[in-house]
C-alpha cells in the first residue's frame, strides 16, 4: 500500500513539473528578428526629398505586400491567442473530464497545462506570420528606396 501511494505521489509530481515547464515555454515572449531598413541619401537628396521618397515607397511597399508597418495590419491575423486564454479553456474542459473521472482538480491542472501549450503555440505561429509580412514589406521598401538613389542596409 505504501509503495502504491509513493508511486502515485511521484507520478503526480512529475506531471506537475511537466505542466509547469510547458506553461513556462508557452508564456515566454517570442523574439522578433526583423530589422527596419536604414536609408542613406547616396545622391545628395535633401531631407524634404527623402521624406517624400520615403512616403511614396511606404505606400508602394504597402500596396505590394498588403502590410502596413504603422499598424502592423495585413500580415495575417494579429496575434490574439495566448497561453493564458488556452490555459483557462483547458482548465474548464479538464475539470469537467476530471470530475467524471473522480478528480476534478487534477483534470483542471492537466487541461490548463495542455491549453496553455496549445495557446502559446498558436500565438507563436501568428507572430511568425506577422514577422514574415514585416520582412516582405521591408524588402519592398528597400528596393523602392534603392531605385530612387538611396543606399539601403
Amino acid at each position: 500500500m505504501t509503495l502504491l501511494i509513493s508511486d502515485l505521489a511521484r507520478s503526480v509530481h512529475s506531471r506537475r513539473c511537466a505542466l509547469l515547464a510547458g506553461l513556462a515555454a508557452a508564456l515566454a515572449p517570442a523574439v522578433a528578428a526583423a530589422h527596419d531598413p536604414v536609408v542613406y541619401p547616396a545622391r545628395g537628396q535633401g531631407p524634404a526629398q527623402q521624406d517624400n521618397d520615403s512616403y511614396h515607397c511606404y505606400r508602394w511597399a504597402m500596396s505590394q505586400t498588403g502590410y502596413d508597418p504603422a499598424t502592423g495590419a495585413g500580415g495575417g491575423p494579429p496575434p490574439h491567442s495566448s497561453a493564458l486564454k488556452g490555459a483557462a479553456g483547458g482548465a474548464a474542459v479538464g475539470a469537467i473530464g476530471g470530475a467524471i473521472g473522480g478528480n476534478a482538480g487534477l483534470g483542471a491542472a492537466i487541461g490548463a497545462g495542455t491549453g496553455a501549450i496549445i495557446g502559446g503555440a498558436r500565438r507563436h505561429k501568428q507572430e511568425q506570420q506577422q514577422a514574415a509580412a514585416r520582412d516582405s514589406y521591408n524588402r519592398a521598401f528597400g528596393a523602392c528606396m534603392s531605385g530612387k538613389g538611396y543606399s539601403v542596409r
